[in-house]
């Protein structure tokens, strides 16, 4: 749900008390191993209940007011989120940032005229005057046939559990000790001449969203992550890469020592990259980078680009957009997803649905408003999508690991990076800079950078051979690498 938060956050500079503990130079380890640092259970009191119902209360208040003010609808959304972000270099504290942010905003609609407002402060005054300024917005502008909350039959009902809340019992000295060991056990690879520092996030959230149909939806998150990024090289070539972990419990990350090593093997393989000659060739695109194509697809399906008519895949619905080998469906009850949840983010009860059945796209991605501008309904979109899935399969009814994939690739290129913006959803043009590995034989032959892969959309999803069995977990677009069977590569 949209949200408009302000940060209340505290930093320390590389000054930090807890460097000085340490002492210049001096690295601290900790000494019972990382897993011990993320399976422990929370020792202070779970506030988060508590912290609901008074988001509730606020959130019913409020509209009720919004109603004597004359408002014919009303929908408020309130969160309080808290944090612990911790930065090393080289063994050295950078920072540490300890975050509070508070939401709260409201929409009411006189009819079909609608004004919003919100503000960071949760103090009485402040509310009141985010109400009258909701009012009076709403006073002032043009009546839009479409404006208006969702439709009441839509409201979800059931509220399962799905395993998201998982506060991480984690100290200033344990995330700095635990970033530490990360960095140390990347730093530790031969060939590694400098960091750019390891990263230890640690989250909470809580959320309400309530509207005058008497709905009202709460929900609790944590999420948490680690991450690492390092330099290899010397003066005549040198080569920067990173690794992460993203999970909803901190008792499923990888281990540091594993995070580390994947971040310095990431960096090394890159040493003594070469450019290409421009060329024709299939790409494999990595699980991580193959997500973001998937993200083309909705952002090309979605109510927004659609009803602006600002779409390549306008009026597609029930056409084929993809193999007939493909399927994407949606799943919002994933336990521990990164995106699951039972309503959207304006109530309406989400649902398992197809979004692409056997290559041909299912239903678009709508909340009420763009589903109204369309003559449509809702899809239990509103503010996104939740858990996508992409199914792995093949041309030939095969399904492969990322080796099956590189051997499916034979000799092209292997895609680890993307970067610019130029992709185009009204025409479907794609290019972008890349770097990663040709691939010859079905076997990494060595690093590629300073290229540039184009191509049109529609012919990348309609020329897809395979999805692999690789998916990975860290995105709410759940994706193995993708295998695409022709692409320029501009290169020399």
């Amino acid at each position: 749900m949209a949200r408009s938060p302000r940060r209340e956050a505290l930093h320390w500079a590389a000054t930090t008390p807890y460097g000085k503990l340490r002492g210049k130079g001096r690295v601290f380890y900790p000494p019972q191993p990382q897993e011990a640092h993320v399976s422990r259970t929370s020792l202070v009191a779970d506030r988060s209940p508590q912290e609901l119902d008074r988001l509730a209360e606020l959130a019913e208040d409020v509209i009720r007011r919004a109603r004597a003010a004359g408002a014919s609808q009303a929908e408020v959304a309130a969160s309080i989120d808290t944090g612990l972000n911790v930065n090393v270099r080289l063994g050295e504290v950078e920072t540490v940032e300890h975050t509070r942010d508070r939401g709260f905003g409201l929409t009411v609609y006189f009819g079909q005229r609608k004004g919003s407002a919100s503000t960071a402060d949760l103090n009485p005054d402040s509310i009141q005057a985010t109400l009258e300024q909701a009012c009076a917005i709403a006073r002032y502008t043009e009546e839009d046939p479409a404006a208006g909350l969702a439709d009441p039959a839509r409201m979800a009902r059931e509220m399962p559990d799905l395993d998201l809340w998982h506060p991480w019992a984690l100290d200033t000295e344990e995330a700095i000790a635990l970033g530490q060991q990360i960095e140390a056990a990347g730093r530790a690879h031969a060939g590694i001449t400098n960091s750019d520092g390891a990263g230890v996030q640690m989250g909470e959230s809580v959320s309400v969203y309530a509207n005058s149909h008497g709905f009202i939806g709460r929900e609790r998150g944590t999420r948490h992550s680690l991450s690492l990024s390092l330099i290899a090289g010397d003066d005549e070539g040198m080569q920067r890469d990173y690794w992460y972990d993203s999970v909803r419990s901190a008792t499923d990350f990888m281990t540091a020592q594993a995070l580390g090593d994947k971040a310095a093997e990431r960096t090394l393989s890159r040493l003594d990259a070469r450019r290409l000659s421009t060329r024709h060739a299939p790409v494999l695109f990595a699980p991580e980078i193959a997500r973001g194509l998937i993200g083309h697809l909705v952002g090309a399906v979605s109510g927004g680009a659609l009803y602006r008519r600002a779409s390549f895949l306008l009026d597609h619905a029930g056409k084929p957009v993809m193999p007939g080998w493909m399927n994407i469906v949606e799943r919002p009850f994933i336990m521990r997803g990164q995106a699951s949840g039972a309503f959207d983010a304006e109530g309406v009860a989400t649902r398992d649905s197809a979004l692409v059945e056997n290559g041909v796209l299912a239903r678009y991605i709508l909340g009420s408003y763009s589903a109204r501008k369309m003559g449509l309904e809702s899809t239990g979109n509103a503010g996104g999508i939740h858990n996508l899935l992409i199914e792995a399969g093949a041309v030939d009814g095969g399904k492969d690991d990322f080796e099956g994939m590189l051997a499916r690739l034979g000799t092209g290129l292997l895609v680890t990076e993307v970067m610019g913006q130029g992709v185009n959803t009204i025409t479907g043009d794609y290019s972008r800079g890349a770097a990663g590995f040709w691939v010859e034989n079905g076997k990494i032959a060595f690093p590629v950078e300073e290229i540039t892969i184009a191509a049109n959309l529609r012919d990348m999803f309609n020329g897809i051979l395979a999805v692999g069995t690789d998916v990975d977990p860290r995105s709410h677009v759940l994706t193995g690498s993708i295998l695409v069977d022709r692409m320029t590569i501009a290169g020399e």
